[in-house]
């Protein structure tokens, strides 16, 4: 079956998300992609992150993990978002790096890309689902394919069975809640697969 590059993008501000990320491209690998861990650019003020010793502890932590850059869509044949839920939406940081792919996506660069996306949040009601199809709007005007995890196994269940992306909920001292590490793994290799039967019609 044709080979399948794979990007995973994602958002973190104390870990929870870049874990998940971690999970992904694991998955991803042994369905056979390449898969590739990028983050979206920090925005906050460096004032917000000093204030926060976990945020300021991921930021250290992950300072070599290389920056998603718009090259990497559009050389990607698969993309998985990651990113916390802020408010029932996207985190300013993903947001911000959606809205720089107009130019990708006028000329045509972005459509048909394979899809999925994940997400955490500090309680099961705080939103996740309503992030996770935020994200999907912007990539229905890609006219990309977005791929969900629906109920196509029964590791979604044990996560907390969210049919649209994994989604996870985080205790005050950031500890995940569900375990999710079969689910997220299963996400991204049911990405791949229809990544490549995508790419094989091509």
């Amino acid at each position: 079956m044709a080979n399948v590059n794979l990007a995973v993008i994602y958002y973190s501000s104390s870990g929870t998300n870049y874990q998940l990320a971690q999970w992904a491209a694991q998955g991803a690998e042994t369905a056979g992609a390449n898969a590739k861990i990028l983050k979206v650019p920090e925005t906050a003020p460096k004032e917000a992150i000093e204030s926060n010793p976990a945020w300021k502890a991921h930021v250290e932590a992950t300072k070599d993990v290389p920056e998603a850059q718009l090259e990497d869509l559009e050389t990607a044949d698969a993309i998985i978002f990651s990113m916390p839920t802020r408010f029932g939406n996207l985190p300013a940081q993903m947001k911000q790096f959606l809205d720089r792919t107009g130019g990708l996506w006028a000329e045509g660069k972005l459509m048909n890309k394979v899809v999925s996306g994940m997400t955490s949040a500090q309680n099961p009601h705080g939103g996740q689902e309503e992030t996770i199809l935020s994200l999907y709007t912007t990539m229905y005007h890609w006219g990309a394919i977005v791929v969900t995890p629906g109920y196509t196994d029964q590791v979604v269940f044990g996560a907390g069975g969210n049919p649209y992306g994994t989604s996870v909920s985080v205790d005050q001292d950031g500890n995940m809640i569900e375990d999710v590490e079969s689910a997220v793994k299963h996400q991204a290799k049911r990405t791949v697969d229809i990544a490549k039967r995508v790419k094989q019609s091509e």
